[in-house]
């Protein structure tokens, strides 16, 4: 892992921003500091995750037949190319003087194209055959391409947040020590993905008046609430497998939303 990381970092430039529109600084944004998202996603670049070897990948059938069809799915929506996001990244970048936000996000994709590979990886190690089509991912692809950088950060977190859920769930609901270790890796990374889409989508929200955040903030949380809904209809057998019913999986995903896009209140802000 790298030692300039994650929840730590994230949560005080989340609640730095989000000080920031709260004392009346509405109009203008306070970019995160992205030399260390930088170094991160670089860091990760030179120094690829691999599975190891050794690690025992047995694979029984009524396991397979319980996780084939979902997380072929969810390979299928690893895969992306995103140059609809490093487009619209670039853009911004050009926009706002901060050429970081190019290289983190082509980084960030190179990872999630990295996340493909590893699981197809496994799905071809148990003979399960890779998905090239399904309606959830064409939705979204969709969706991201109609968007300039902010919505196409929305959409992209959205999945992110409901991965983080679905992968540690994925990783209950088998006995596969080597999935459970993939399942642990693909967590660790969608940490820093997360943590960084959500500074940046705090920055560009803390510069907008507060109707507007509102209004942004309801229509983001629906879209989540959504979303976490279609996952749990087309994945129902893993979250089931892993304890989830239909309720505790959609409180899962909207703690996962509270705790990135809603910082905590500091006393300074309580007191004034």
């Amino acid at each position: 892992m790298c030692p300039n990381l994650p929840e730590l970092l994230h949560r005080s430039t989340a609640i730095a921003a989000h000080s920031h529109s709260r004392d009346g600084n509405e109009g203008r944004s306070m970019l995160p500091n992205f030399k260390i998202w930088l170094n991160h996603f670089e860091y990760h670049a030179e120094h690829p995750r691999r599975l190891p070897e050794g690690v025992p990948n047995v694979l029984t059938d009524t396991e397979r037949r319980l996780i084939a069809s979902s997380i072929a799915t969810f390979q299928l929506g690893e895969q992306s190319s995103g140059c609809n996001l490093l487009r619209a990244a670039y853009t911004y970048a050009q926009r706002h003087s901060s050429p970081e936000v190019a290289r983190i996000t082509e980084l960030l994709i190179r990872e999630e194209q990295q996340h493909a590979a590893l699981l197809k990886g496994f799905m071809a190690a148990h003979g399960i055959p890779a998905r090239q089509h399904h309606w959830t991912d064409r939705a979204f692809r969709r969706i991201r391409k109609l968007a300039e950088l902010e919505l196409s950060l929305g959409v992209l977190l959205t999945a992110e947040l409901i991965g983080n859920v679905y992968y540690r769930a994925l990783e209950i609901a088998t006995e596969c020590q080597r999935l459970r270790l993939l399942c642990r890796m693909m967590v660790a990374d969608e940490l820093a993905h997360i943590g960084f889409e959500s500074d940046i989508l705090l920055s560009m929200r803390a510069g907008k008046p507060a109707p507007v955040r509102f209004a942004l903030d309801m229509t983001h949380r629906t879209f989540l609430m959504g979303t976490a809904l279609v996952v749990w209809t087309t994945h129902r057998p893993v979250l089931r497998k892993a304890g989830y019913g239909l309720v505790s999986f959609l409180r899962a995903c909207g703690e996962q939303y509270r705790f990135y896009l809603l910082p905590p209140v500091t006393p300074y802000q309580q007191a004034r």
